[in-house]
């Protein structure tokens, strides 16, 4: 598993796309601030494209369900890493999720 880094890519179930932010700047890789704990809770998905009179696009995240490290931390909060998910906002309800579709980094990885 890779670590995930504020470029990374995290995408709904649709496709939209989830604009990281990291909220630490001293670990990078590659230059870009590597996500830590709960950096992909919260954050805007734009362009899904699941709309319609009955449903809602999914337009944010909610709480991580898989994806932190369970040994790597930095500044104590744990590291985002590659099998990230969790659910959107979409509806229904707990039917959608975000995943990481690309870590756009190949150097630094973690067995958990």
């Amino acid at each position: 598993m890779r670590w995930i880094h504020r470029d990374s890519v995290i995408r709904c179930s649709h496709d939209g796309r989830v604009r990281n932010q990291a909220s630490q700047r001293w670990v990078s890789v590659a230059g870009v601030p590597v996500l830590v704990a709960d950096d992909p809770k919260g954050r805007e998905i734009v362009a899904c494209p699941n709309y319609g009179t009955t449903v809602k696009p999914c337009t944010g995240t909610e709480p991580v369900r898989a994806g932190y490290s369970d040994w790597v931390r930095v500044g104590g909060q744990r590291v985002v890493l590659s099998h990230l998910s969790g659910f959107t906002n979409g509806s229904p309800p707990g039917q959608f999720t975000y995943r990481v579709r690309d870590p756009r980094q190949r150097f630094v990885g973690a067995d958990r």
